[in-house]
């Protein structure tokens, strides 16, 4: 197929194609949290009537059915908790239905990888809106610079309810208060948030095979990190990067050669080398100290509270901090302290052991398959941002990450399938039909 011509082929990329590639007039419209739980609640239904009716049979692997399971948990673990802590019943029901838009996405979008949908659709689809974003650059950047509003207004579909009414503001820029510089969100929630999203792109664009929007994909997605600011965005970029550096050149026997002195030279200098490193962690740390001593007191708060109060099955519902922490929610900027807080030990195993077998699953493919190897990349960055964003909350900007994970897994199921298969099939003797 040429690589530049690639379009939707059946009703289920359609949807997932309009989705990506609409991103900022959704943005205009407020919805873009609205978009994520629609489409895969739609498309899961969808699944089911054509497995149950249709008798369409889809490959489903035991690493996608170990994420439903793990999100049925979560769902298991809300509803324990609300019931311990006599929250009510209007309370369960709102938290459930946050559940639906939340954590269950990280189950419904790799299941929904089962459908007909091609990976090079979603690399395409998330270029284009890296191309997007680079001509739409200057006027979010004029937007400050001529001194417009920061937030033009608020969609009338918060109505529907949200973690926060950010979730549905058009926003052109915000100001760090502790600063006073600009930083932009784009069509995400927080600045932090778009830095998530460029890193996730930055994934995709090393997949996309047309150099054209490669090009846009990797120019974008580092537009995206550096207009965040977010330290966190910029550690996983480098991160990446080095990740697929490795992965082109590992078999090469120029690393070795060269990690070879580098490892001795480093085992002569190892004392300084080691100072260096915590002189610059200090610094990274430093660069935004008031943020930082947030997050700490926020951790803290957590921690101190799961331990003394809810071990199994956590408070529930998520609290305001103290003026210690600006009345932040406590967990928040965090997603182990979040669910420990909110989930209990229960809720954190229940992210933890799905992660950690998908990428059992997916890792020994990394070198054969370019596809498994991008669906461990978007893994790692997910646990890399567990330490920095609550991934429940964010899921329905990385939802396409997520499909990629259900269409790698797919895949490796179907091909260790047909495997076996072959394997079990007896050796056939052919004899000849005349012997002279």
């Amino acid at each position: 197929m040429d690589p530049q011509t690639y379009t939707p082929e059946n009703s289920d990329e359609v949807i997932i194609w309009r989705a990506i590639t609409g991103t900022y007039l959704f943005w205009l419209l407020g919805a873009m949290y609205v978009v994520a739980p629609v489409i895969a609640w739609v498309l899961l239904l969808r699944m089911f009537k054509r497995n149950l009716v249709d008798k369409v049979a889809y490959s489903i692997s035991k690493a996608q059915v170990f994420w439903l399971v793990a999100m049925a948990v979560m769902l298991l673990a809300l509803i324990i908790g609300h019931l311990t802590n006599e929250l009510g019943l209007a309370k369960l029901i709102k938290s459930s239905i946050g559940w639906a838009k939340g954590w269950a996405l990280l189950a419904i979008f790799p299941l929904i990888g089962s459908l007909n949908i091609r990976p090079e659709l979603i690399y395409r689809a998330c270029c284009i809106v890296c191309k997007h974003t680079l001509l739409l650059l200057p006027i979010f950047i004029g937007a400050w610079a001529v001194g417009l509003p920061s937030t033009l207004y608020t969609s009338p579909l918060s109505i529907i309810g949200g973690p926060g009414p950010e979730f549905f503001n058009v926003s052109l820029y915000e100001i760090d208060p502790a600063s006073g510089l600009p930083r932009w969100r784009l069509f995400t929630p927080w600045a932090p948030a778009i830095g998530m999203v460029g890193n996730l792109f930055y994934i995709f664009a090393m997949q996309e095979k047309s150099k054209y929007y490669q090009l846009y994909g990797i120019f974008g997605s580092l537009s995206m990190v550096l207009l965040s600011q977010s330290r966190l965005a910029l550690v996983c970029y480098i991160l990446l990067v080095g990740y697929f550096i490795f992965l082109r050149f590992c078999r090469s026997p120029y690393i070795y050669f060269f990690a070879t002195p580098s490892l001795l030279l480093s085992g002569f200098f190892g004392i300084e080398l080691l100072e260096k490193i915590q002189q610059s962690i200090a610094t990274f740390k430093s660069a935004r100290a008031g943020s930082t001593r947030v997050r700490q007191e926020l951790a803290n708060i957590a921690i101190e509270r799961w331990l003394n109060e809810a071990v199994v099955w956590g408070h529930g519902i998520v609290e305001c901090g103290p003026h210690l922490v600006e009345y932040m929610p406590i967990g928040s900027h965090h997603t182990w302290y979040g669910l420990l807080f909110v989930k209990g030990i229960v809720g954190a195993i229940a992210l933890a052991l799905p992660m950690l077998v998908s990428l059992l699953c997916l890792i020994a493919h990394i070198f054969s398959s370019k596809l498994a190897a991008a669906a461990v990349a978007v893994l790692l960055q997910l646990f890399l941002y567990t330490f920095g964003e609550n991934l429940e909350i964010l899921a329905y900007l990385f939802w396409p990450g997520l499909i990629i994970i259900g269409i790698a897994h797919k895949r490796s199921n179907t091909a260790t399938t047909e495997s076996n298969t072959a394997v079990q099939q007896p050796a056939k003797i052919i004899l000849p039909e005349h012997i002279n």
